[in-house]
């Protein structure tokens, strides 16, 4: 009997919240989709938990890769809710079911994505925290908030492309000047302005465009950031192009 249960134990450290699938999930109760905000990328280290390799689920092999730059798929992505709500993911974090969060069978923890909905065009960025979906027919698995901002919650899976993000420092081990480069845009009272506003930036950038609320004397704002850009010269060519977008081209920040 100890055996079994260490095994299953192995089996949990591994998989964290997406592939223990034995009773059906649920959906949880839905909300503004525009509430869901995108992950920020940042620099975190890649540690040991949820990144042994390989490891084996359901009987498959799986190796993880060593980085995550240049990690490019197409294919089908799902979604997973209250069975695993606040349940720790493969890595140690909680899980909420409308956090920007997703599992991925190979990708190094954490990473950062783009998810794309090739159906809608609708994208954001999530932080790969989780192992999964352990189904030979899906890519991706990522948060119910996650699939409603993206336009797929209700009918459960979709066809979207997933491209990492390369974080500097930590994907391709350098810094820029000993800083993180990003550029604010602004920050707004208004958050359907600032809406409109990433939406129209993020149409000319490559780069992610978060929006995070910030309380300042007591009121509630919405920032704007883009980045983080690779080097010095992307993010002079950032701002160049949302100049000649007529855009705001934003002030560096660390």
């Amino acid at each position: 009997m100890r055996q079994i249960i260490a095994s299953l134990l192995v089996v949990a450290s591994v998989t964290g919240c997406s592939g223990l699938r034995s009773v059906a999930d649920s959906t949880p109760p839905p909300i503004d989709p525009a509430a869901v905000m995108d992950a920020l990328p940042a620099p975190d280290p890649i540690l040991a938990a949820g990144n042994r390799s390989p490891y084996t689920v359901n009987g498959q092999r799986y190796e993880v890769l060593p980085t995550a730059a240049g990690y490019r798929e197409e294919g089908i992505a799902s979604w997973y809710g209250l069975k695993f709500h606040g349940r720790p993911t493969a890595n140690g974090d909680r899980f909420s079911v409308y956090g920007p969060t997703a599992a991925h069978k190979t990708l190094p923890i954490p990473s950062y994505v783009r998810v794309t909905n090739l159906s809608n065009g609708k994208a954001m960025t999530l932080r790969v925290n989780d192992r999964g979906p352990f189904h030979a027919d899906r890519i991706i698995d990522v948060s119910y908030g996650a699939a409603l901002k993206l336009g797929f919650a209700e009918q459960g899976t979709a066809q979207v492309f997933v491209e990492a993000l390369i974080v500097p420092g930590v994907d391709d081990r350098r810094q820029i000047d000993g800083r993180y480069r990003f550029l604010q845009l602004g920050a707004f009272s208004d958050r359907v302005a600032a809406v409109e506003l990433q939406r129209r930036v993020q149409g000319v950038l490559t780069v992610p465009i978060v929006m995070s609320p910030i309380t300042v004397s007591q009121r509630t704002l919405y920032r704007l950031r883009a980045g983080p850009f690779g080097s010095e010269e992307a993010l002079r060519h950032g701002q160049s192009v949302l100049a000649k977008s007529e855009l705001p081209v934003g002030q560096p920040l660390p």
